[in-house]
């Protein structure tokens, strides 16, 4: 693969939007630093910020959008509704826009397959799901406050159940998950190809507790690029064809995770890193009242 500017690069998504190919993630990020890292994240050039409803930083995302002085039309905002939203998801987006002093989104994604009861977390609504989710979801592009709408953490098998049931007349544009060597998700990656899905990598450095922070391919390959390994997990993360979202709230680590740009892993590097033995999840499903993550990933 030749060398190419990461940094420059977009996805073109199903619905014609070009989605900037990397982006700064904001989950697990603490009050008062997110609105520093966005801020952070915009001047060492990123234009694509995550964040989500469940994360409770939205306004200082929207707050470090501002600092930054960069116009919003150049920017790609991705947040997401709530799993106690879901019967609610007009008020979902309006609650995200007047947090985030936004008048629209680039991207509005169901975060997870699990309609929750917001009276009982523990219980999945009895009258309610995903699908009719993503009914309500499917208005909202009309209203010019989302631009593309998609679905995060969905698996083969409920995308498979969504793309058949016959009220889905928008296929989502992005499904957002979590990818790195140690959970690599090829047949998932596959088959989002296949259907038009693009696939945006969370956790894509694997998290601290990670197998990947003492793997020592990883560690080699890096080496021998003189590289960092969160870069090369980027690197491997792009050249499948994901976008990649890094989380961190420190400015230089934020700034050398943009440094992408004028090299890329061969073949052989890709194949090592795509043949790691280890597998691990940042983010299971045990927490939520139903199960989402069925093994059929791989």
């Amino acid at each position: 693969m030749t060398d190419t500017q990461w940094t420059k690069k977009t996805f073109t998504l199903n619905t014609g939007a070009k989605m900037p190919a990397v982006g700064l993630g904001t989950w697990q990020s603490g009050p008062n630093e997110v609105r520093k890292a966005v801020k952070a994240a915009l001047d060492a050039g990123y234009r694509h910020i995550d964040t989500a409803l469940a994360y409770g930083n939205e306004s200082e995302v929207g707050q470090g959008i501002k600092d930054s002085g960069v116009p919003r039309e150049e920017i790609w905002v991705t947040t997401k509704l709530d799993n106690p939203w879901h019967k609610r998801v007009e008020e979902g987006i309006t609650s995200s826009l007047k947090s985030l002093d936004m008048d629209y989104v680039d991207l509005y994604l169901m975060h997870w397959p699990s309609s929750t009861d917001p009276d009982d977390l523990k219980k999945h609504l009895s009258d309610w799901d995903f699908i009719k989710t993503w009914q309500e979801l499917q208005k909202l592009p009309s209203s010019g406050r989302v631009k593309n709408i998609g679905v995060s953490n969905f698996a083969i098998k409920n995308l498979e159940k969504l793309l058949n049931d016959p009220s889905c007349k928008t296929v989502p544009a992005v499904n957002q998950v979590e990818l790195h060597p140690n959970n690599p998700s090829p047949k998932l990656i596959d088959y989002c190809k296949g259907k038009g899905i693009h696939c945006t990598a969370y956790s894509c450095l694997g998290s601290t507790n990670s197998p990947l922070a003492k793997d020592e391919t990883l560690a080699k390959i890096a080496k021998s690029k003189d590289k960092s390994t969160a870069q090369v997990l980027l690197m491997w993360g792009l050249q499948r064809g994901t976008s990649v979202i890094p989380k961190s709230v420190t400015p230089s680590r934020i700034g050398d995770n943009y440094q992408l740009d004028g090299w890329s892993l061969t073949d052989d590097e890709m194949k090592q890193l795509d043949s790691l033995p280890d597998r691990f999840k940042v983010c299971g499903d045990s927490w939520l009242p139903v199960k989402v993550f069925f093994g059929d990933d791989e």
